[in-house]
């Protein structure tokens, strides 16, 4: 069990909803049954991230163009990748990409990866929010921290990915105090290497440490070689089904 740091942040467990943002797939080239799979009626789906190349690429592409019309077709929330690199993005690259993937992909909001978590960071990433939600006032904007940044950055995005890494590491996880403050659907939790004995202690976990949105994996990241994202796991349908409505094959 997870030593948890707030125990007020332990009891959001109920009522909690949970959903599932996909950090984004490899291409649809690559992995077309995958991206189809995200479009089935009733998967409980917070988000989908579109990541073309490292970003919207430099022209539309025509299969990830096809992709994202499906998944909104199915009521399905796109985002686009935006990197931060830590604070070191030179801001206007980062509003290029923006716009490329608003008027290429109509994407409905943005995961800000390897965003900065320190206090001195925070007026240039609100910096970045208020200009997004300036070019598009809907947009559900992500912060890609991966793990708890400093608690001002809360109040500047619709939710935070507060934990991303590998299951030996999320098994014995802290939440940070703060997040008690906040609803669970606030807060986005990635893990990999997660075994399917272990499914439903990841679950708890979610819910123990109050964060809504989820995604779990098998795949690994082979000591960094690789990327554990990039493909479906091979446990999809019992996600979907545990916290869904019951979608299987």
């Amino acid at each position: 069990m997870p030593h948890l740091t707030s125990t007020t942040a332990g009891a959001t467990s109920t009522g909690l909803r949970t959903a599932i943002g996909v950090p984004g797939y490899a291409h649809p080239l690559v992995a077309p049954a995958q991206w189809a799979e995200l479009a089935r009626p009733g998967t409980p789906l917070d988000w989908v991230v579109l990541n073309v190349a490292g970003g919207p690429g430099t022209r539309p592409d025509p299969h990830c163009l096809e992709t994202a019309g499906r998944l909104r077709g199915a009521g399905v929330r796109v985002l686009g990748h935006l990197d931060l690199t830590h604070g070191d993005r030179a801001f206007a690259d980062l509003l290029s990409d923006a716009h490329r993937y608003l008027d290429w992909y109509r994407v409905d909001g943005f995961l800000l990866d390897r965003c900065p978590t320190d206090r001195a960071a925070l007026p240039e990433v609100r910096r970045a929010v208020t200009t997004l939600r300036t070019i598009s006032d809907t947009a559900h904007i992500v912060l890609g921290h991966g793990t708890h940044p400093h608690p001002g950055y809360a109040e500047n995005a619709d939710q935070l990915v507060t934990f991303s890494g590998p299951w030996s590491d999320y098994r014995w996880s802290q939440v940070a105090e703060w997040t008690a403050d906040y609803p669970p659907d606030r807060f986005c939790h990635f893990v990999h290497g997660v075994p399917r004995g272990h499914l439903e202690e990841a679950l708890r976990i979610a819910r123990w440490q109050g964060a809504a949105t989820i995604y779990f994996t098998d795949r690994t990241d082979r000591g960094g070689r690789a990327d554990p994202w990039e493909s479906m796991p091979g446990y999809w349908d019992e996600i979907v089904s545990r916290i869904g409505t019951g979608v299987s094959e």
